[in-house]
């Protein structure tokens, strides 16, 4: 069995059981021979291949034999016909055409293709055969001269029937004027007594009692077609044996060439696929193991409602009412994984969507029930989970779990092979009408919910899903509306109980309840572990604080004591010269020293849009350079202040806009010149500059700094991108001071 056979069968029955056999068969009527659709060969060559070709425009790939037979037929040193040769010609002169087509601006394409380098004896090969597969005139006299005596010979065999037909001596016996033939004989077909005028061999008769006839000199002219005939096969089959020689010598390019042709129809077939019917690839297989589904439509479906999901966990428990959606959920899941795992399009967003790869993708589906084999339902899915129980790299999807047993007992069981697939990494998909089972996995953090959603008051399915939550399953509003009377399903709920409706309630219930203290437990574990690497924070802080504070103090106790001596060396010399000198000198070296204020060591460490507090109100902060940063307060003014006097507030604030009525001084200007400026300055006269021409209601202001040698421009472009109140900016035009200057938008 062929290799591309035998993969193809071992997925027939999951292929089967997603609905994607008659999805999977229009695909494959795009290939230009028949072959199987999973590929061979490395995943990421084919989608550069793909995302490279994807607007391009070329010929397909003719539809040709495979090609398998020959291959073997040459490795034994068989003989081909000619027209098993034209085949690697046909393969051959398409590799050429591609390329010559594919150009630059497809680099991966044209990579592979120019690895493909034809022998020059199999290029002088191609060059003896036309564009239909005969060989060419002139290259073979001995072949040209038999064909063209066959020609002649047909030529005279239809003169001689014409001249016999026209013959007065035979009209009598004519049943009609017409060649017929029989078995690839042309003959007359001829009245009794034809022998007075006319000898040959009668080949048959009529249901009229007539006789076609084959006249004696077309038999002449016959046994001489046959012989040139003969003779043509035998030159031609001496042909082939050269041929097949230089075929052999290079068999093993023959067998490259044909698996490369076998590349590029799969991707060829790909791309028209996903044109002709409007689908998408997924390039890209997430390393992940989350399942994000966005606008997918199962194939089997038509006209469906696009399906979004988000299965983020490790098991999906699908819940909730019957002919909901449920099954089609499991088995879009599964479908679009084994899609994507072999690169066929299907209808997806694929930029919202994230698949990952699975080695191996299985479903436990229809009935496993078998009165042949006396396998029951339960015994079967027994056997189905016996199989993939300890399989790496597993995506599982099992429609009906508690099918064929007791639901309690069964969801006791289940429970446990479920934690065993979970301990082996398995990503599983499942469906349930029972709540026992949701129940018992709810509180596993690794398994995600999912309802069915159910329109009550329509009583009819949405077929659409509520993630986190146990599903109802409506069995009896949905009895009813398949047309189960009014007075039956009364009895039912009778029979039911309404402490068996309140039991489900509260296991609904406590269900959603579980769910929503995990994720809350959850929030406030991270909020704790927030809360703790801020206090470590905090105390690694105060405790470089403290030992700056006492380096500062010993460096201000130093220059002091430095002050005092040289002050008392001068008194000493009593000279009001050397006083005055030794007063100037230790002003100096207390100027040198110019320390700055201990910072508190109970700081907090602030950050651009951090809310404080700063004596009776409130701000937010806006810039911070070193120690000094600007805040806009509670009541709309700005300060700047030193990041000391200020302290953290918890509680933020929506700051009122100004009540004041500023009237700008005529003298303000919506140009500034900041050239020469030094950094600091520039930065400083930049802010009072942009409050300024807030105040006075600019929206629209100019800046110049010029150009040099980019420092200056570099700090004014930070300065402008952080600034709250600056909307936009942009160089100015050319005219206007170009890359030296900025127009601001506020």
């Amino acid at each position: 069995m062929p290799a591309h056979q035998h993969s193809q069968n071992r997925y027939d029955a999951l292929i089967k059981q997603l609905d994607l056999s008659d999805f999977l068969k229009t695909f494959s009527t795009y290939f230009a021979r028949e072959k199987d659709f999973i590929f061979e060969g490395d995943r990421a060559f084919y989608v550069q291949i793909l995302k490279e070709l994807d607007n391009s425009q070329f010929s397909p790939p003719p539809n040709l034999a495979p090609l398998g037979n020959s291959l073997l037929h040459l490795q034994k040193y068989g003989v081909l016909n000619l027209e098993n040769i034209f085949l690697f010609m046909q393969i051959m002169r398409y590799f050429l055409y591609l390329k010559s087509y594919i150009t630059e601006s497809t680099p991966h394409t044209k990579a592979w293709l120019d690895k493909i380098l034809f022998p020059q004896a199999i290029i002088e090969l191609e060059k003896t055969f036309d564009s239909k597969g005969d060989l060419k005139e002139g290259i073979y006299p001995d072949i040209d001269m038999l064909k063209s005596h066959i020609t002649q010979n047909k030529t005279h065999i239809q003169t001689q029937l014409k001249n016999i037909l026209h013959s007065s001596a035979i009209a009598p016996y004519l049943v009609d004027k017409s060649i017929h033939y029989i078995n690839e004989h042309e003959c007359l077909l001829l009245k009794a007594g034809y022998t007075q005028v006319i000898k040959g061999m009668v080949l048959e008769r009529s249901h009229n009692g007539f006789f076609y006839l084959l006249p004696e000199s077309i038999i002449t002219l016959k046994e001489r077609q046959n012989a040139l005939q003969e003779s043509l096969q035998a030159s031609i089959h001496k042909l082939c044996i050269a041929f097949c020689e230089i075929l052999q010598k290079h068999l093993p390019f023959l067998t490259f060439l044909n698996h490369a042709f076998d590349k590029f129809d799969h991707i060829h077939a790909r791309l028209c696929f996903a044109r002709h019917h409007n689908l998408s690839f997924i390039y890209q297989m997430s390393k992940q193991k989350h399942i994000i589904l966005h606008e997918f439509s199962h194939p089997t479906l038509h006209d469906p409602k696009p399906l979004s999901i988000a299965f983020n966990g490790e098991i999906l428990i699908i819940t909730g009412v019957n002919a909901g959606g449920k099954t089609i959920l499991l088995k879009s899941l599964l479908s679009a994984c084994f899609l994507a795992k072999y690169l066929i399009p299907m209808k997806i967003n694929p930029y919202h969507s994230e698949i990952p790869h699975f080695k191996h993708i299985v479903a436990i589906i229809s009935d496993p029930q078998n009165s042949k084999n006396d396998i029951s339902t339960f015994a079967g899915r027994m056997l189905e989970f016996k199989k993939i129980l300890n399989t790496p790299n597993l995506l599982l999807g099992i429609d009906e779990i508690e099918l064929g047993t007791d639901a309690d007992e069964a969801a006791s069981l289940y429970k446990v092979l479920l934690e065993h697939l979970l301990h082996n990494h398995a990503k599983v998909v499942l469906t349930t009408h029972h709540k026992h089972l949701s129940a018992l996995m709810a509180n596993n953090p690794r398994v995600q919910l999912c309802a069915a959603m159910y329109n009550v008051e329509a009583q009819r399915p949405l077929f659409s899903f509520l993630d986190g939550s146990i599903g109802k399953s409506y069995a009896f509003e949905s009895a009813q509306r398949y047309g189960i009377p009014p007075s039956i399903i009364k009895q039912a709920k009778a029979v039911y109980g309404t402490d068996k409706e309140r039991l489900n309630e509260l296991i609904e219930r406590s269900s959603e309840l579980e769910i929503t203290l995990k994720q809350k437990q959850l929030q406030l574990q991270s909020q704790i572990a927030e809360y703790e690497a801020k206090i470590r924070s905090l105390k690694a802080q105060e405790e470089e604080q403290k030992e700056a504070f006492a380096k500062l103090k010993y460096d201000l106790e130093s220059t002091y004591q430095q002050a005092t001596q040289t002050l008392k060396a001068a008194l000493k010399s009593k000279e009001s010269k050397d006083i005055h000198k030794a007063f100037n000198q230790s002003h100096k070296i207390l100027k040198q020293s110019n320390p700055e204020a201990p910072s508190n060591p109970n700081t907090h460490t602030f950050k651009v849009g951090d809310y404080v507090k700063y004596k009776n109100t409130r701000g937010k902060i806006l810039n911070i350079k070193d120690s000094i940063c600007v805040v806009e307060l509670e009541s709309g003014f700005k300060l700047k202040e030193s990041i000391a006097n200020l302290k953290p507030s918890y509680s933020t604030y929506q700051p009122p806009k100004p009540k004041h009525n500023f009237q700008h001084s005529k003298s303000m200007n919506v140009n500034l010149d900041l050239h020469g400026m030094r950094g600091d300055e520039a930065l400083e006269r930049l802010d009072e500059f942009l409050s300024d021409a807030l105040i006075a209601g600019y929206d629209e202001v100019f800046i110049y700094h010029g150009i040099g040698g980019g420092i200056l421009s570099k700090l004014v472009y930070d300065y402008l991108k952080q600034h709250p109140k600056v909307l936009s900016f942009e160089d100015a035009p050319a005219q206007m001071g170009g890359y030296g200057a900025k127009i601001v938008k506020l």
